[in-house]
């Protein structure tokens, strides 16, 4: 079916253009321009047309985990960030139970494609290979020893699922996983980590190419041992941020933006299961969760996922840095694509990428979000 997107005003080429249409066939972005016919039209009465927005990095949400290992809760998760401009994802998983993180990845890997919201473009596993000093709100007594037989065993005949792994790679065997994962195809990524600065090097060697959540759940920047975030400021690797203002103050995200550059910085949320719900009592990895405020946190304190969405996130950016439109946008879908490989096809409004376009007002509330050339969220 051949459709078409109208009176829009578009985030294309690094700017806002005003006077082009955009032709959806066959679940791709077939061309930009004019003289389109089609007998599906899509007005976008003068809002903003967008790249869909891309989370790598999400565990839940609306009620819903991606550990509870079940359709449902997938579906729900898709249909619901898809209302916040998120295209696709990676569902995440915890440092839980073995039977609990087989479950989950069994279950993404066989109802990837049975979603109706967002779409699901592989797993994220966050943990079970990380430091117990730097555990956040994972349970530590489910950290596994980073090894390439623990990592088959919870993977299985799955493990082409996986695409992203947080681990850390000061831990005993990790580089060699590190390595197989590269060898792999799958992205590494220093997360939940006491490491130092040469500790990430040797990491980076072996194969990490990302940071999970910066700041957050890493050791902290000291002017004689940078530790894992002077490393992420120095070395050439992404780095995801959560944008709430809570994990992270602005001032820190700024100075991020400055040190890594717009290019190397993707927005994620980590969001749990309260996202998209009021202040309450909830669960992550096992674990009770207590949202005050939109601030998730274990009964200590932890701070245990978010409930922000990618909407949100860019709203944030916007208000709160220099970054153009244009640019908070790219920080949540091309520079998202580029850390997990799929730049090619998704991450922009471009001929012959995926037709993954959403349409917001001023205040980057959604309006239409569209999936492979389908809509599968129009504001009512």
């Amino acid at each position: 079916m051949r459709r078409l997107i109208i009176n829009g005003k578009l985030l294309l080429n690094n700017s806002v253009v005003n006077n082009k249409n955009i032709l959806i066939e066959d679940g791709k972005i077939a061309a930009i321009g004019n003289e389109f016919n089609a007998h599906d039209i899509i007005d976008a009465n003068g809002n903003y047309v967008s790249p869909g927005f891309i989370d790598i990095h999400i565990h839940g949400s609306a009620g819903y985990d991606t550990m509870d290992g079940n359709f449902e809760s997938l579906n729900a998760i898709s249909k619901t960030i898809a209302k916040h401009g998120t295209t696709s994802y990676l569902p995440t998983t915890m440092t839980e139970d073995i039977t609990k993180i087989k479950k989950a990845i069994k279950n993404v890997y066989h109802n990837k494609s049975n979603v109706e919201g967002a779409e699901i473009i592989g797993l994220h596993m966050e943990g079970p290979f990380i430091n117990p000093h730097q555990k956040g709100a994972q349970d530590e007594k489910y950290i596994l020893k980073p090894t390439i037989d623990n990592f088959l065993n919870l993977c299985g005949d799955f493990v082409d699922i996986v695409k992203l792994v947080t681990i850390a790679p000061e831990m005993d065997g990790a580089l060699d996983l590190i390595s197989y994962l590269k060898d792999k195809g799958i992205v590494a990524s220093a997360g939940h980590t006491d490491s130092t600065y040469d500790e990430v090097v040797a990491g980076v060697k072996a194969g990490i190419t990302h940071a999970t959540h910066v700041f957050n759940a890493m050791k902290g920047f000291h002017h004689r041992e940078v530790g894992t975030l002077g490393a992420v400021f120095d070395l050439d690797i992404s780095a995801e941020v959560i944008a709430d203002g809570i994990h992270s103050v602005f001032p820190a995200i700024r100075t991020l933006i400055k040190q890594k550059g717009i290019d190397n910085i993707n927005l994620v949320t980590d969001a749990m299961m309260a996202a998209s719900l009021s202040d309450g009592k909830y669960e992550l990895g096992g674990q009770d969760v207590y949202v005050k405020d939109g601030a998730a946190r274990l009964k200590n304190g932890v701070l245990a996922g978010s409930t922000l969405t990618l909407d949100r996130a860019v709203k944030n950016i916007v208000d709160n840095t220099d970054l153009s439109l244009y640019d908070a946008v790219i920080l949540a879908s091309f520079n998202s694509a580029k850390v997990i490989g799929i730049q090619d096809r998704k991450g922009l409004l471009k001929e012959g990428y995926d037709a993954d376009i959403i349409i917001f007002d001023e205040n980057i509330d959604i309006k239409k979000t569209i999936v492979g050339g389908k809509t599968v969220y129009e504001k009512k």
